[in-house]
C-alpha cells in the first residue's frame, strides 16, 4: 500500500483510499471496502523472467558504444514463461535454437562485427584510463563517423579506435599523451600517430591547441612536488605564453622544463630524470633544450 486517493468510502464515509500494489486493488484502509480491481501498477516490474536480478521495467538505455546501440532482443535462458511456468521440455529445444539463431543474427554483418571488436577495445581502455561514460560516448561517435567515411579500410581497428579516443580526449582538454594511450592499448606510437592524422584531416576535427599548464598539473601530481614550486612553475609558464614561446612546443616538454626550472629557484631536489619518468615520452635531451629557451627568453638565472 502505497499510495493515498482522495475518494470518499461509500460504507464509512472515510476518505483513507489506498493502492494495495500486490494484488492490484484500491480499497478503503478504514473498512477494508474494495473500491475497484485489476489495477494497472506503473512502478518497477518486482518480477522477472531471467536469471538477472535486474527489477526494472525497461531495459538499458540506448548506448552508441555498443555495437546494435543497446536494441536488441534477448530470449532469457530461465526455462520459464510470461506467467512463471515452466516451459515444457519438448519446446525448450525449439527456444533454444531460436536463442542462437537470435544472436547470430545480431552479429550477421561485417560492420557488426567489427563495431563489436572495436567497443570491446574501447571498454578495455576506458577501465585503464579511467574514463566518463560521456567521453567513451563520444569516442564512439567519432569512431561511427570514420567507419561510415571508411578510414578504417587499410587500418587496424585498435589503431582507429585509439585515434578516436585520442582525439576526443585532445578536444576535452584531458591530459593524456600520445605514447601512454599508444602504450596502454598495445599499438605503436607511429601507427597511431598517423591514425589520428588521418582522422583528423578526413573528417574535419577541430583541435584545440594543447595547454602546457593543464600538463603541468598532470606532471606536478606525479612528480610530488611543494606547493610553492607548482606556483613557481604556473608562473613561468603564463610568462612564456605571453612571449609565445611556447607556440608549435611540445606540451608535456615544455612545461617539464617548467617544473625544472622552479623546482632549482625552490630548492627542491628533483633531478631531470625523476621528471622524464613522470611526464612520458618527454626525454632528458627536450627538457634541457627547453630549460634553455625559457631561461634566455625570460632572463631567469642558469
Amino acid at each position: 500500500m502505497n499510495e493515498w486517493y482522495s475518494k470518499i468510502c461509500p460504507r464509512c464515509g472515510q476518505n483513507k483510499m489506498v493502492i494495495d500494489a500486490s494484488r492490484g486493488e484500491l480499497l478503503c484502509q478504514h473498512c477494508g471496502l474494495v473500491m475497484e480491481e485489476n489495477l494497472e501498477h506503473s512502478g518497477p516490474e518486482w518480477k522477472t523472467y531471467d536469471d538477472t536480478p535486474n527489477q526494472s521495467r525497461v531495459g538499458s538505455p540506448m548506448s552508441l558504444a555498443m555495437h546494435d546501440m543497446g536494441l536488441n532482443t534477448v530470449i532469457g535462458s530461465s526455462g520459464k514463461d510470461a506467467f512463471g511456468k515452466q516451459i515444457p521440455h519438448d519446446a525448450l529445444d525449439k527456444i533454444e535454437r531460436l536463442r542462437m539463431w537470435n544472436n547470430r543474427a545480431s552479429m550477421h554483418s561485417s560492420e557488426d562485427r567489427n563495431y563489436r571488436l572495436a567497443f570491446s577495445e574501447l571498454e578495455r581502455l576506458k577501465d585503464k584510463l579511467a574514463l566518463p561514460d560521456a567521453l567513451v560516448q563520444e569516442t564512439a561517435y567519432v569512431y561511427r563517423k570514420a567507419h561510415l567515411n571508411r578510414l578504417c579500410k587499410g587500418r587496424t581497428t585498435t589503431a582507429i579506435v585509439t585515434a578516436s579516443l585520442y582525439a576526443v580526449c585532445r578536444k576535452n582538454d584531458i591530459p593524456h599523451t600520445l605514447s601512454e594511450i599508444a602504450k596502454l592499448a598495445n599499438i605503436d606510437r607511429k601507427v597511431l600517430s598517423r591514425s589520428y592524422r588521418k582522422l583528423v584531416q578526413q573528417l574535419n576535427l577541430q583541435m584545440p591547441v594543447a595547454d602546457p599548464i593543464k600538463s603541468l598539473i598532470f606532471i606536478s601530481s606525479k612528480v610530488n612536488v611543494k606547493e610553492k614550486t607548482k606556483r613557481i612553475a604556473f608562473k613561468i609558464l603564463e610568462e612564456a605564453k605571453k612571449n609565445e614561446l611556447a607556440s608549435g612546443k611540445d606540451p608535456v616538454g615544455f612545461a617539464s622544463a617548467a617544473l625544472y626550472i622552479a623546482c632549482q629557484i625552490n630548492g627542491e631536489s628533483k633531478s631531470q630524470k625523476d621528471i622524464v619518468l613522470s611526464s612520458s615520452p618527454t626525454t632528458v635531451m627536450t627538457i634541457r633544450t627547453r630549460c634553455k629557451e625559457i631561461r634566455e627568453s625570460l632572463n631567469l638565472p642558469q
